[in-house]
């Protein structure tokens, strides 16, 4: 039987552009802390994987600051400030803030003090994407890398996080990206690396791997693969409407009202589609496309393992035992057409004997 993976909102495949970057960078014996040549020349690459990361955020390569993830990275920005954010962020933000923000039925969140708040820019069940206030504390940046145009420096937050995994990148390496000038105190002390904001010898064949993901993510980017990922994903869309029964899509409508009677929907990442089919559980959805050979998530990667409801979708309007029915199907470079066809067939015949026991 051959697997379609369809969750690349929780990772991605490494690149081979990445694995190569990170095969060259075994050679490199130095540490870059160290004066000798060894030293310099770890010091030389991982300075130039700051440089192509930067470039790939549009931001400066001095206010990278390479972490262990989007998580640290979090939290390097975010522990004892008393930020404020709504339910709908990922856990890495939420749980260092008060979760007190307003959250429509499409997702959208309004944030009157931006310099007190974080803001997601996409997230990654609905894929709904935020407008963000000037001034923002910190933006999470991680699911829109690499799927959307932006630049950081342009965006005016202080602070946001990313993580290589989700753009093709190695697992366990991410970076915090700060607006010039910002103070953060590391939470991390000892040798004071990172410009004494992040201690501890640096992950050289992570960050090479990121910044080599990272351009080349950019170059698909430019070249408008996402759009036709985009174009593949309506047309999922279409055919799960076509397959299934009293179906609702978060982002696109609201708390089950149509969006076209609602007012008009945000923009999506052009990867994702929530899904809720009412009475049918979606880690129930998850095991049973696992077993005819697809892999697709209930939510967040970090929480799906628990059976709950989405806190995302209660937050946004759901009820709970419809937010307790969504399925997360986020696709890649390389799913085609005929692919999710074959998904959405065998996603309707379960979904109808699904509903056929109730």
């Amino acid at each position: 039987m051959e697997r379609l993976y369809l969750d690349w909102n929780a990772t991605t495949p490494l690149r081979p552009e990445a694995r190569a970057a990170m095969v060259a960078a075994m050679d490199i014996v130095g540490n870059p802390s160290s004066v000798h040549a060894e030293g310099r020349a770890a010091k030389s690459a991982l300075e130039r994987a700051r440089a192509d990361l930067a470039e790939a955020l549009g931001a400066d390569g001095q206010d990278i600051v390479f972490t262990s993830g989007a998580t640290e990275a979090a939290a390097l920005a975010l522990s004892g400030r008393g930020i404020h954010a709504a339910e709908i962020e990922h856990d890495a933000v939420s749980s260092w803030c008060e979760t007190d923000l307003a959250v429509d039925g499409f997702g959208r969140v309004s944030a009157p003090d931006p310099a007190q708040s974080a803001l997601q820019l996409a997230n990654s069940e609905t894929g709904v994407i935020q407008d963000l206030p000037q001034g923002l504390w910190l933006s999470d940046l991680t699911q829109a890398f690499g799927k959307v145009p932006f630049a950081f420096n342009w965006m005016g937050a202080t602070c946001g996080i990313v993580s290589a995994h989700k753009l093709g990148g190695p697992k366990g390496v991410g970076a915090l990206v700060l607006r010039r000038g910002t103070d953060i105190s590391a939470q991390l002390k000892g040798g004071g690396q990172e410009m004494g904001r992040r201690a501890g010898t640096e992950n050289l064949l992570g960050a090479v791997g990121f910044a080599a993901a990272a351009k080349a993510a950019m170059r698909d980017l430019e070249a408008g693969l996402w759009e036709e990922i985009a174009e593949i994903r309506n047309i999922l869309k279409t055919a799960l409407e076509e397959a299934g029964q009293r179906l609702y899509f978060p982002g696109w409508e609201t708390s089950g009202i149509q969006a076209g009677d609602g007012g008009e929907g945000p923009s999506i990442l052009p990867n994702t589609l929530s899904v809720i089919a009412p009475g049918w559980k979606g880690e129930t959805q998850v095991m049973r496309m696992d077993l005819m050979g697809f892999a697709v998530s209930a939510g967040s990667a970090c929480s799906s393992g628990k059976v709950r409801a989405s806190r995302v979708l209660r937050a946004m309007g759901w009820p709970e035992d419809q937010a307790a029915c969504a399925m997360r199907v986020s696709l890649g470079p390389g799913i085609t057409r005929e692919q999710v066809l074959r998904f959405a067939e065998s996603w309707g015949k379960a979904h109808a004997k699904a509903l056929a026991r109730k």
